[in-house]
């Protein structure tokens, strides 16, 4: 079914370029109106078209693209509209044949478009910057040294660019002079993991040369980087994920990422595990699963450096892990929990 808006329109362009050539023709040119007619006819069956494909063209534009092709089309019309009214004064549509107006016409609408949307459609370099690094993940310095945030990347799980500021560079690097030789390790390390990210070949990794002179907490210039280029922070400081997430900033957590990784365990549950050491409470015993999970033991203080038999009792998930409880089994309890 023909779109009644589009006819409407077409009618209307029909007339107006009917009137333009008709009004245009020298004087006894009333003969000529079949001729009129015909150029009148033309330039709606072109309007018609141009209408039914800018409606395809302009269904995926931007808002901006939309304003900027009107705002051409309106600086097209006026042009027009001038051109027609100095012509007429100066007496030059008599030295011109009469379809030139219709020809200058479209010509004239079809170019407000074209500017209208290149205008509208261009950025300003500011924001074409930031939308380069739209969902990017940026790291902090915990994350880096870490260094799972490298084995996840490595094999496929992070999409997107990865960015580094210079100002975390910088930290590692004042890390790394420490005196304190602990400090010293890590921000080594650091380094190093940053730069085995940067032979990988699956990632890129961008240094990124911005910085905010106003503000000295690097935790603080992380998310006020994450907010303007609309990107994700990512790191294990607990602390800075809940800054981040009070200001709308997107936080991927290793650490959280590690916790929704680890095997689920239910109570009731039978495993094997190795008593490490003393618990706080009396006659506890503490032990550890393969993910480093703590696992706390009643009655297992004299089972230290034993691998024992024992049996879930409860899971409490906390901000930065889980802790599991539980209680001495014995190899029947597991061998019948087995086959059932």
């Amino acid at each position: 079914m023909m779109n009644p808006l589009k006819t409407i329109f077409s009618i209307i362009s029909a007339i107006a370029c009917f009137w333009i050539t008709f009004t245009g023709l020298k004087p006894g040119g009333d003969l000529l109106l079949p001729y009129s007619v015909g150029i009148g006819l033309f330039c709606g069956i072109i309007t018609f078209a141009l209408v039914y494909y800018s409606e395809k063209v302009f269904t995926n534009l931007s808002a901006k693209a939309l304003v900027g092709a009107t705002v051409g089309i309106a600086a097209a019309l006026l042009l027009f509209l001038t051109f027609n009214y100095f012509s007429q004064i100066v007496g030059l549509s008599t030295k011109y044949p009469p379809f030139t107006y219709p020809i200058v016409f479209l010509s004239t609408i079809c170019l407000g478009i074209a500017v209208g949307l290149k205008k509208g459609s261009n950025p300003d370099p500011a924001k074409k910057a930031n939308d380069e690094y739209f969902h990017a993940k940026i790291l902090d310095t915990s994350a880096i040294i870490d260094g799972r945030i490298s084995d996840i990347s490595e094999v496929g799980f992070v999409e997107g660019s990865i960015v580094v500021p210079q100002f975390v560079i910088r930290e590692l690097q004042w890390i790394a002079d420490s005196n304190d030789n602990l400090k010293k390790v890590r921000g080594r390390r650091g380094l190093e993991i940053l730069k085995k990210m940067q032979d990988q070949k699956n990632v890129q990794v961008k240094i990124l040369d911005r910085d905010f002179t106003n503000i000295k907490e690097v935790d603080l210039k992380l998310v006020r980087l994450a907010k303007e280029l609309r990107a994700h922070l990512v790191t294990n400081d607990f602390n800075l994920t809940k800054v981040a997430n009070l200001q709308n900033v997107k936080v991927l957590n290793v650490n959280q990422l590690a916790n929704s990784l680890r095997p689920v365990v239910l109570p009731g549950e039978h495993m094997r595990i190795k008593v490490i050491k003393e618990g706080k409470d009396e006659k506890q015993g503490v032990g550890y699963l393969e993910d480093g999970t703590m696992v706390v033991i009643d009655n297992a203080r004299k089972h230290i450096n034993a691998d024992i038999n024992i049996i879930i009792t409860s899971v409490i998930q906390t901000p930065t892990g889980r802790m599991i409880f539980s209680k001495l089994g014995d190899i029947r309890d597991r061998d019948s929990a087995i086959s059932n």
